[in-house]
């Protein structure tokens, strides 16, 4: 679970399902053929000839990341051929640059499958993975999520560029890309941005002999006696989230001992630990790769057990199904706001609960999450307070 959970500037009165985020009536059909349908993005006129592919959950979609078409750009205006590693390769965009050969690497469970619907045999990773070094290094900063995460990008980008390497480095001037280019400078001893459109920047730097940046640590903290692990750029990094304090306190007196419980979008992996000490059997799923490791490291902190799967909502789940499901769901994707996930959300807790079985959901109090439970649950609101809501669905039989 990334990204910000705040209630966005002028966002209340926009916020609004389209029918085809709304599930089928069918509790017993399969995952919505939409959501999960990978489609050819749309492709800017200036670069005409290139293709990628897209689904929500993906950053840009269901275009191109501005980012990434800037890059795209500056590859082709510098002549860069030859073999390329791509550290943040979203949709596959420069898979398709002339003379280029592009080994592609994301974290994102969405953009995977973007990926392999291009063709591409992309590599699920996240800063700090061991990546085969290339002489051409693609990066996209997620200033967005966070100083640290940014570090950590730049400290892996520099450990797979080998010396006199290039690296092409892009991000958002107002993500502190800035900020990101100077660090990165100092570690690979030359650095210029030579590329700008609009608030996008690209950085070409050169790297020379030396030793790489530590990664940065990940946060700490213990809440109600749990110790949560929190790597860079997972959501709730410093101490508990407000929401997600409230979602717990409100569950406080539930029995799980036996239970099998779902934690979506599980983040740092609060939750579903919260589930599996009270004696539930629980399972934990994020999108994020980053998320994955930071759960599964929470369980193991608590000598606590539990299954931890890198899934787009519930696509790797299998055939489980579950007692209860407990959730933040995100409505954040990159820089957008977007609520084609959460919807999905809503959806998988209508096909993988059991008849009989509750979804408590926590939200933003604007979200309009009531007219799609109420399609297939009874829905009750459980608290009301400082902008969050809790919602607990009870699945009809």
């Amino acid at each position: 679970m990334t990204g910000k959970r705040k209630k966005p500037q002028g966002q209340a009165l926009k916020l609004k399902f389209k029918a085809s985020d709304v599930p089928g009536e069918d509790s017993s059909a399969p995952a919505s053929s939409q959501y999960f349908q990978v489609v050819p993005a749309r492709i800017p006129p200036w670069l005409e000839g290139l293709r990628a592919m897209t689904k929500p959950g993906v950053r840009g979609a269901p275009g191109i990341d501005e980012a990434q078409v800037l890059l795209a750009k500056t590859l082709i205006k510098s002549k860069v051929r030859g073999e390329l590693l791509d550290l943040s390769a979203m949709g596959g965009l420069l898979a398709s640059l002339p003379g280029v050969s592009v080994r592609a690497v994301e974290g994102s469970a969405p953009a995977l499958a973007a990926l392999r619907e291009l063709g591409l045999d992309a590599t699920a990773a996240v800063p700090g993975d061991a990546v085969a070094r290339a002489p051409t290094v693609t990066l996209i900063l997620a200033g967005d999520r966070g100083n640290a995460y940014a570090l950590s990008q730049v400290s892996w980008a520099h450990a797979c560029t080998p010396p006199g390497g290039t690296l092409y480095l892009a991000g958002d001037r107002d993500k502190g890309f800035d900020r990101y280019v100077r660090a990165a400078s100092a570690a690979f001893g030359s650095g210029e941005t030579i590329a700008k459109d609009g608030g996008m920047r690209v950085a070409r730097l050169v790297r020379r002999p030396g030793p790489t940046p530590p990664l940065p640590e990940p946060e700490r903290y213990e809440h109600d006696g749990l110790k949560v692990v929190v790597l860079p750029g997972v959501f709730s990094a410093g101490g508990v989230d407000k929401a997600t304090s409230i979602l717990l306190r409100e569950l406080d007196g539930l029995d799980l001992s036996g239970k099998t419980v779902l934690d979506l979008g599980c983040g740092s992996g609060i939750i579903g630990a919260w589930a599996a000490r009270r004696g539930a059997t629980v399972t934990l799923a994020d999108a994020d790769l980053s998320c994955v490791r930071s759960s599964e490291t929470t369980l193991e902190a608590n000598g606590l057990t539990g299954e931890v799967i890198h899934s787009d909502v519930d696509a790797n789940l299998g055939d489980r199904t579950f007692d209860l499901m407990l959730s933040n769901p995100p409505f954040h994707v990159g820089r957008g706001v977007v609520l084609d996930v959460a919807a999905e959300f809503i959806a998988c807790a209508q096909r993988r609960l059991k008849p009989g079985g509750a979804a408590h959901i926590v939200a933003n109090d604007f979200l309009p999450y009531e007219p799609l439970l109420r399609r297939w649950a009874t829905v009750t609101e459980l608290a009301r307070e400082s902008g969050f809501k809790v919602l607990h669905a009870v699945r009809q039989t």
